[in-house]
């Protein structure tokens, strides 16, 4: 099967970037918010009877059905990290389709491109030998 590359476009680490200084921001003004959302966070994503790559997946997949791109490229991000295919990715926003109908495809292919973009500069740096510390 041959697999081609979406364009893309700025819903990955565009995304994060932007969201990041707005993130530290609101993080220092609401420290203890912050802080239970990250134990949940922790929580939701320990392996168990699902895996992180699948809840990454099902987050992403959501992320899509919200219509929100902070989500998507985090969720995307997290995905490739937890060793997501591009079949994986596609597969599961293709799901989105069936539940969201046509907003899921405006979303899915910003979602799609994301994990592509993720995906590929993870190659990249494997390719270069980076460190994974100094990944993403």
């Amino acid at each position: 099967m041959t697999t081609t590359t979406p364009a893309h476009g700025s819903h990955g680490q565009e995304v994060l970037h932007e969201l990041s200084p707005l993130h530290r921001e609101l993080r220092r003004a609401i420290p203890d918010v912050y802080q239970g959302f990250g134990e949940l966070h922790r929580a939701a994503f320990t392996p168990g009877a699902l895996g992180v790559r699948t809840k990454e997946l099902i987050a992403l997949a959501i992320g899509v059905v919200e219509g929100c791109d902070g989500c998507i490229a985090s969720h995307a991000q997290a995905a490739v990290r937890a060793g997501a295919t591009r079949e994986e990715a596609a597969e599961a926003i293709g799901v989105t389709f069936l539940m969201k109908g046509g907003p899921a495809t405006i979303h899915g292919p910003r979602a799609y491109a994301a994990f592509c973009s993720f995906l590929e500069d993870t190659v990249a740096d494997d390719a270069a030998g980076a460190p994974p510390a100094e990944r993403g």
